[in-house]
């Protein structure tokens, strides 16, 4: 067995932000050389998260306008009063309750084994930001 990582490297745009990485992930796969195995994709951050979901525009803003809806940015929270590094992000923190900060997806003869209408999504809760990082750790064989 042998054991890959990679570091995929995203700048956001908006607060709340969808980005399909499907094709990053393929391409670390495929660059593994590996034909069985898992693909571990991990966000780095806490306002940050990994989703697997359906890839269709209109959802993809209707999941946007429903987080924003959901936990407010403009809320009375206690992390605001004194923010860590300024940032009054603590919305973000609170819609991270409901994802993952990973997925670990089975890959076999080189290819990631999602459903038809699945992809990999890094979902930004508090941007825009300048770099967030998405680990990618694929094992196997």
């Amino acid at each position: 067995m042998r054991i890959i990582t990679h570091t995929i490297r995203i700048q956001t745009t908006k607060p709340v932000e969808i980005i399909d990485i499907t094709p990053e992930v393929t391409t670390a796969l495929v660059s593994s050389g590996l034909q069985q195995g898992q693909v571990t994709i991990i966000s780095q951050h806490t306002t940050a998260f990994i989703n697997i979901n359906e890839k269709e525009e209109r959802l993809l803003e209707d999941m946007e306008t429903w987080l924003k809806r959901l936990v407010p940015k403009d809320g009375n929270y206690l992390h605001n009063l004194n923010p860590i590094d300024g940032r009054h992000n603590a919305h973000s923190h609170l819609l991270g309750l409901f994802m993952n900060s990973s997925e670990t997806i089975p890959f076999s003869d080189g290819k990631l084994l999602l459903g038809e209408w699945q992809s990999l999504f890094f979902v930004e809760l508090d941007g825009a930001r300048k770099e967030r990082k998405v680990l990618v750790q694929i094992s196997g064989i």
